[in-house]
């Protein structure tokens, strides 16, 4: 879905490298922490010349910090999010061309990076669960893909938004009946009926 997004020109998606960014010789962005601990912590200014340059000249830009202790992600935060990317209704009411935002994720790793680059990009920080990964590479690419659908036109129907619909947790396909390993699954005898009605009062009774 996302590389379709993006060859279509609904996003774009960037890197940066902090180890393209660092003066030293060796391209090492990893530091020991002050006042001691396990672990090595990312340095700051690498860190910050990466963001600077991903932010350039561009206006309309969050910087997101992942962290176990940040403010939950959820379904809300990402049409939050979404709006932001696609430009707001009162954007759209002010002129003919849209005005798309910008959002900048900082993936930490090892034990994370130099608060003070937090501090100095003003980053929201935000978690995808709770729960401790090794890096920031996999929340920014579930943000990513959560932000992305949201946005109008990368999935091909707009009746694919769960939260637009009634959508049931259980869904089935052919064969009307299973036969694994001589037991039988059959799919709910609603599904099969054809009474719209009763169908969306399953669904609905399934997604409590």
């Amino acid at each position: 879905m996302l590389k379709r997004a993006q060859k279509d020109k609904k996003i774009k998606v960037s890197y940066y490298n902090p180890r393209e960014f660092t003066k030293d010789k060796h391209n090492r962005v990893d530091r020991k922490p002050f006042g001691g601990g396990p672990g090595m912590v990312l340095e700051a200014e690498s860190v910050l010349r990466a963001a600077q340059k991903a932010i350039g000249r561009k206006k309309n830009v969050s910087v997101i910090f992942f962290s176990p202790s940040g403010k939950q992600f959820d379904q809300k935060y990402a049409e939050k999010l979404a709006k932001q990317l696609s430009g707001s209704t009162a954007q759209l009411k002010k002129n003919s061309k849209k005005k798309s935002g910008h959002i900048v994720f900082l993936c930490g790793h090892y034990e994370g990076i130099d608060q003070r680059v937090v501090k100095i990009l003003k980053a929201k920080s935000i978690s995808i669960g709770p729960y401790v990964l090794t890096g920031g590479e996999l929340p920014a690419a579930i943000v990513a893909d959560a932000v992305s659908r949201n946005i109008d036109g990368v999935l091909g129907n707009a009746e694919s938004l769960e939260d637009t619909r009634i959508a049931s947790p259980e869904v089935y396909t052919r064969p009307e009946v299973l036969k694994w390993k001589g037991k039988e699954y059959k799919v709910p005898k609603v599904l099969l009926s054809g009474h719209h009605k009763k169908i969306e009062e399953w669904k609905r009774n399934k997604k409590k």
